[in-house]
């Protein structure tokens, strides 16, 4: 974990990648608190969304930050505060432009009722090595000894 869900209304003209790397970068930060491998983050169009008083130039950003059980009420507040600022200070100029509501709120997932199953650690590892290695270069196919050149 962070697994983060990015909800926008359909009449925002958003660069989802680029929003969604903003957010996943400032919860993940420089991997202290949440390793990589554990974040996974998805940008949510909402057409079907009544806003306010209905007005068509109304529009909003939600997010919701999942994170798994352990970590302390200062760290759950200084992760909030950096990933709200990074979320805020990319959608200003929509927030200049229009109506925009922008929240956010972080839940954290119950460690007795929480399953996961994941090998991103090893393809992690993986694509790093090939990187590393001198040429000719080689990507590593579906199974991690599975090697091609380039």
């Amino acid at each position: 974990m962070p697994h983060i869900w990015i909800e926008y209304s359909g009449n925002l003209a958003l660069d989802t990648q680029a929003l969604m790397r903003t957010v996943q970068d400032a919860a993940v930060g420089d991997g202290s608190l949440f390793p990589l491998a554990g974040a996974r983050t998805r940008a949510l169009r909402v057409d079907d969304c009544l806003i306010v008083d209905g007005h068509p130039d109304n529009a909003f950003v939600h997010v919701v930050l999942r994170i798994g059980h352990g970590r302390n009420a200062e760290q759950k507040a200084a992760l909030g505060e950096r990933v709200f600022q990074a979320l805020t200070a990319a959608l200003a100029p929509q927030m200049a432009a229009r109506p925009l509501g922008i929240s956010m709120q972080i839940e954290e997932a119950d460690p007795v009722l929480n399953y996961k199953l994941n090998n991103y650690r090893e393809h992690l590892a993986a694509r790093a090595a090939a990187a590393a290695a001198p040429w000719p270069r080689t990507v590593v196919g579906a199974a991690l000894n599975t090697r091609q050149a380039l």
